[in-house]
């Protein structure tokens, strides 16, 4: 991706994650939003008017998100009769096989099952930023794996930044449920090595990454 003045630029990591900084705060913004007015029956033409989406106020742009929301619908409806078969089909190639997307969403899968064994667990504001910061570490996983153009392998790494960043977090959440007393040595043990190990994978394919990209784009 370029800017319209730049249209041949590749766009590097550095160039990504000034975007989807943007984007984080459009987000924040969306959702406060949101949250202000959930209730409100205008609540979707505020919150457009706030957020600058006038394309979305006038006729056109109302008729535009009914028919997103229709297609929406029928999409969920495709789905609950049988739409996994061909999900499956599609993932074969995607994130979902990628070693080190299935080692961060069996963790998550792992860290509900500690919720469910441990009593009160999940009201440890250290054992939410653990949960939390896991989960957001698979998502940026599954938005970095999910694109194999060679063009936006800044993006890969921008987004493997976010993963990286997010199992920072979550270790420092795991670490302080044990200096608490909040899980035994036993299971944060485990809880430890899962977290380095996809720590260390992100590490490396970043490097990969990296590599591919001097390769590519800085050859001459």
């Amino acid at each position: 991706m370029a800017e319209p003045d730049e249209p041949d630029k590749i766009w590097d990591e550095y160039d990504w994650e000034r975007f989807l900084q943007q984007q984080d705060r459009k987000t924040e913004k969306y959702m406060e939003l949101l949250e202000r007015y959930i209730d409100d029956p205008n609540r979707d033409q505020i919150i457009a008017r706030e957020m600058g989406w006038n394309h979305l106020l006038d006729k056109d742009g109302r008729e535009w998100v009914e028919n997103v929301d229709s297609l929406f619908d029928e999409e969920l409806e495709a789905d609950a009769e049988g739409g996994e078969d061909d999900d499956k089909e599609d993932a074969e190639d995607g994130f979902e096989v990628h070693p080190l997307y299935q080692a961060s969403f069996a963790l998550t899968v792992w860290i509900d099952q500690l919720f469910e064994e441990v009593k009160d667990l999940q009201n440890q504001p250290s054992a939410v930023k653990l949960s939390t910061n896991v989960a957001i570490a698979s998502a940026k996983l599954a938005a970095a794996l999910s694109d194999d153009d060679v063009d936006e392998i800044g993006m890969t790494i921008a987004y493997l930044k976010r993963a990286l960043k997010a199992i920072m977090t979550a270790i420092e959440g795991a670490m302080q449920l044990r200096r608490d007393g909040a899980i035994d040595a036993e299971r944060f043990g485990t809880l430890n090595q899962r977290l380095f190990q996809i720590r260390d994978g992100i590490i490396q394919l970043m490097g990969e990454f990296r590599t591919e990209w001097r390769r590519r784009f800085e050859a001459d």
